[in-house]
C-alpha cells in the first residue's frame, strides 16, 4: 500500500522530543494557575505526564486524560492568565498527539504550549506584548534541533486564533528561519 503523500514520518522520538519542548514551555507558568487555583493539581499532573512520556513513558490513555483534565481546570480557573497556564498545561500533554498529517493546523500541537505560556505571561503584566515576546523568545531558545526538524514538517502555521495564534506564528516563524531579534538560534538543553 502507498504512503499516502499527505502524511508525514513521525517516530516516537519525534513525538518525545516534541513534548519535552511543550512541558518545558509550560512548565514555566504553572505558578500563574496555582497561585489563582492552589488546590487544583492538573495543569501540573498534565505537565508530569508530558515530561514521563517525554522520558520513555507510555503514549496512553492516561497522558490524553491529563490533558482534558488540564483543559477543564483552565474553564475552571478566576484569572485569564491562570486559563491560559493551564492551557499551556493542556498543550504540553496534547503534543504526545501530534498527527502526522501534513496540516497547518498541527503547528499548534507542536507550538501550543509555548505560546499559551506567553500570553499567561504577558496578562500578568499587563498584558505586555514585550513580555509575550520575551517568552517566545526563550521557547525559541529551548527548541532543540529535533523539534524544528519536525515542525519543518509542517506547513506554517495557520492563520487566526487571537493573540495566542499570533504568538504560535511568531514562534513558528522565528523557528523556522533560525534566528531571533537578528541572532542566531542556540538550542539550550533541557
Amino acid at each position: 500500500m502507498a504512503e499516502d503523500e499527505s502524511e508525514i514520518a513521525l517516530s516516537k522520538q519525534d513525538l518525545r522530543g516534541v513534548t519535552a519542548f511543550a512541558a518545558a514551555c509550560a512548565e514555566v507558568v504553572l505558578e500563574i494557575f496555582e497561585a489563582d487555583q492552589p488546590d487544583d493539581s492538573r495543569p501540573r499532573d498534565a505537565v508530569g505526564a508530558a515530561w514521563d512520556f517525554a522520558r520513555g513513558g507510555e503514549r496512553g490513555k492516561s497522558l490524553r486524560d491529563t490533558a482534558w483534565a488540564a483543559l477543564k481546570a483552565a474553564k475552571s480557573a478566576d484569572t485569564a492568565a491562570a486559563r491560559e497556564a493551564a492551557r499551556a498545561a493542556m498543550s504540553a500533554a496534547g503534543a504526545a498527539f501530534l498527527h502526522p498529517l501534513a496540516k497547518a493546523t498541527q503547528v499548534k500541537h507542536i507550538l501550543g504550549a509555548g505560546a499559551h505560556a506567553a500570553r499567561a505571561a504577558e496578562l500578568v503584566a499587563g498584558h505586555s506584548p514585550g513580555i509575550g515576546a520575551e517568552h517566545i523568545e526563550r521557547a525559541v531558545h529551548r527548541a532543540t534541533p529535533v523539534v524544528v526538524e519536525v515542525l519543518k514538517r509542517f506547513p506554517a502555521a495557520p492563520g487566526g486564533g487571537g493573540r495566542v495564534g499570533e504568538l504560535i506564528r511568531m514562534l513558528d516563524a522565528d523557528l523556522r528561519s533560525g534566528v531571533v531579534r537578528g541572532e542566531r538560534l542556540r538550542a539550550e538543553p533541557f
